[in-house]
């Protein structure tokens, strides 16, 4: 019984076979996501590279491009776009000129913006009936439980004062 757990000889289970650790890693190591890979990503989609082949520069499977990089891989152009404005743009505060001519090239080619945010009052009354959706039965039956009649008085003085 001494030498069963002595330390000198390897571990085995019941059928010999050595005893393996709790945390085996088989197969392929965990994907991990960091900061250089997302631009890796961001860039190539702005790039317009297929899905397929963003994933084999990787090495990794299609699959797993998709599960780590959904947000990179719908608005990568978008990401790119906008990183390339703010730097575009802090060139223009340092007085950087042809800088200047190229974010006002870029702004006219955008064209004028849509108003975000206008206030309520502005809004006509006609525009906001003609956009309200049409409502159901039931709804309209519970909008009309709300409106009080006129004639609705004390029930007292509709029974003749009986009791």
């Amino acid at each position: 019984m001494a030498d069963q757990n002595s330390g000198d000889k390897p571990d085995l289970d019941m059928f010999g076979n050595k005893v393996l650790p709790i945390r085996d890693r088989r197969g392929r190591p965990s994907f991990k996501k960091d900061k250089d890979n997302q631009d890796f990503v961001v860039v190539r989609v702005a790039a317009g590279w297929t899905h397929k082949r963003i994933a084999e520069d990787m090495g990794v499977d299609e699959k797993t491009l998709r599960k780590h990089f959904s947000r990179e891989l719908e608005n990568g152009a978008v990401f790119v776009d906008g990183l390339m404005l703010d730097v575009l743009f802090k060139r223009v505060r340092e007085g950087h000129t042809p800088s200047i001519r190229q974010l006002r090239e870029r702004l006219a080619e955008a064209g004028p913006m849509a108003p975000r945010n206008k206030p309520a009052e502005l809004e006509d009354d006609e525009d906001a009936e003609e956009k309200a959706a049409p409502i159901g039965k039931k709804e309209q039956r519970l909008q009309d439980a709300q409106v009080i009649p006129d004639d609705y008085g004390d029930i007292f003085a509709k029974m003749g004062r009986r009791h």
